[in-house]
C-alpha cells in the first residue's frame, strides 16, 4: 500500500545554476546538498559510473512531513545523457505542480529568472478547480513546472488546514 509521496526528483544539467533558480524565482529553501559517488547509487539509477550532485529542496513554512525535502535536483556529473526536454505530450512526461496563492506575481518573478511559459495564467473555467488559474512553465532546463491558484474558496479552505 503507498501512503504518501516522499518528493519528487528533477534531473538538471547544472546544480549550482538549479539550486539558484529554485530559491530565488520560486522561493523554495535549500536543506541540503550531497555528492553521490557509489555502487548503491550507480545500482539504485541503472546507469554504471553515475556520479550526481543532488541538492534537496522543500516549500518554506510547510510542516515537516515524513521526508525533509519536497523536491531533488540531480545533476549526472558522470555519465550525463544529452538531449532535449520531454515535451510534454509525450509518453512518459511529467510535471510538478506548485499550489499558489498568486499566480500572477509568482509568474512574473519566474519569468524575470527566465522561466519559458506555455502559456499565460489562464482561468480555469471547468473541472474540479473551477474558479482558479493555472500555467505551464519550464525552468531553465525545460522541465515542465505548473503554478496552480485554487479558486477564493478552495484556498481559503487550504489556508486553514
Amino acid at each position: 500500500m503507498i501512503f504518501g509521496i516522499l518528493h519528487h526528483g528533477i534531473t538538471v544539467s547544472d546544480i549550482s545554476r538549479a539550486v539558484a533558480w529554485y530559491t530565488e524565482a520560486l522561493g523554495l529553501e535549500l536543506v541540503h546538498r550531497q555528492r553521490q559517488d557509489n555502487t548503491y547509487t550507480q545500482t539504485l539509477v541503472g546507469v554504471p559510473g553515475a556520479v550526481l550532485e543532488v541538492a534537496q529542496l522543500r516549500i518554506a513554512g510547510t510542516p515537516t512531513r515524513p521526508s525533509s525535502h519536497d523536491i531533488e535536483l540531480i545533476q549526472y556529473v558522470a555519465q550525463q545523457a544529452k538531449g532535449q526536454p520531454v515535451a510534454v505530450n509525450q509518453v512518459g512526461a511529467a510535471h510538478l505542480a506548485f499550489l499558489v496563492d498568486d499566480i500572477e506575481n509568482l509568474a512574473a518573478r519566474a519569468r524575470a529568472a527566465g522561466a519559458r511559459f506555455r502559456n499565460e495564467p489562464v482561468a480555469i473555467t471547468e473541472g474540479a478547480n473551477v474558479g482558479g488559474a493555472a500555467c505551464y512553465l519550464h525552468d531553465p532546463d525545460g522541465n515542465t513546472l505548473e503554478f496552480l491558484q485554487p479558486s477564493p474558496e478552495r484556498l481559503d479552505r487550504f489556508r486553514t488546514r
